[in-house]
């Protein structure tokens, strides 16, 4: 299993970006799916992006498509989500989630997922 470590949340104004980036300990990332959760206040966490061992498959959900990009550096065990064009919708805590997986499976169920961060705050201000 991997531990993993968010950071890079802040507070932000409506069009502003960010990128938070997380970081793995443990063995053999590259044998890992990576996701991207996030869970506004009363609501149920959500998908948000994922990326596959080699990084050639990154499914979005469709509130972010063209707004947020995922990355993952296997050399130095991290995956980013790089988000543009922030919206006031976009508030939630966000997680870093990790399975290991087959070369292309990209799960998009939380369920899926057997490693979690401890979340970071996304604020958005309108």
């Amino acid at each position: 299993q991997l531990q993993l470590a968010e950071s890079g949340g802040g507070l932000v104004q409506a069009g502003d970006s960010l990128r938070l980036s997380c970081a793995a300990s443990g063995r053999n990332f590259n044998y890992y799916t990576l996701g991207w959760f996030r869970q506004a206040p009363g609501k149920e966490r959500e998908f948000v992006a994922a990326i596959s061992r080699s990084g050639g498959n990154t499914p979005y959900t469709d509130s972010v498509k063209g707004r947020f990009t995922i990355s993952r550096d296997n050399a130095r065990s991290t995956v980013a989500l790089q988000m543009n064009n922030l919206k006031p919708e976009d508030t939630a805590v966000y997680y870093c989630a990790a399975r290991r997986t087959i070369m292309t499976h990209t799960p998009t169920r939380d369920d899926e997922y057997t490693s979690w961060g401890q979340g970071t705050q996304v604020t958005v201000s309108s």
